[in-house]
């Protein structure tokens, strides 16, 4: 895979997840994410593969948030997600068999960046999109490092399946 093609999908992942955070308050932002999604889809070099690894990812990331939310750990004004972040999951999913591959093996390399870019991203994206953090905000980071040591390799792989 050329690596302009993993730079463009790296470039795409940052500017998705800042139109999804930015566009639980400003809605009109949220209607880049699905041009942003079929530029990637077209560019990409097995679509099919990627369309099947799209839902595989997103549907995971959904029910995750989702009993993330039931237990407390995320106050949403919508249920069972709201529409920003089920499409932060779809922007997400996009990358995983293409900037973020290298993550996926060995194991503890996801482990690592889940761990530590995952709380970061949640706490700093609630922040932006107005999701309360019941539990504070400390104690959310701290608690979403091992669910996403796991969550994350275990995505890669999801992705990767063919």
């Amino acid at each position: 895979m050329p690596s302009s093609w993993l730079v463009a999908n790296a470039l795409w992942l940052q500017a998705g997840w800042w139109a999804c955070v930015l566009g639980a308050q400003y809605p009109g932002l949220l209607l880049l994410v699905p041009l942003g999604l079929a530029i990637h889809l077209w560019l990409c070099p097995d679509y099919k593969a990627e369309i099947k690894a799209l839902l595989r990812v997103a549907l995971a990331g959904c029910v995750l948030d989702s009993v993330l939310g039931a237990l407390g750990v995320f106050s949403f004004d919508t249920w069972p997600l709201p529409l920003w972040l089920v499409l932060l999951w779809w922007v997400l999913a996009s990358g995983l068999r293409h900037s973020l591959a290298w993550a996926g093996r060995p194991y503890w390399r996801g482990a690592l960046l889940g761990a530590f870019g995952a709380p970061l991203a949640y706490v700093g994206g609630a922040r932006l999109a107005g999701v309360g953090l019941p539990l504070g905000v400390i104690e959310t980071g701290l608690l979403l490092m091992p669910v996403w040591a796991l969550a994350l390799p275990l995505l890669l792989r999801i992705a990767a399946r063919r």
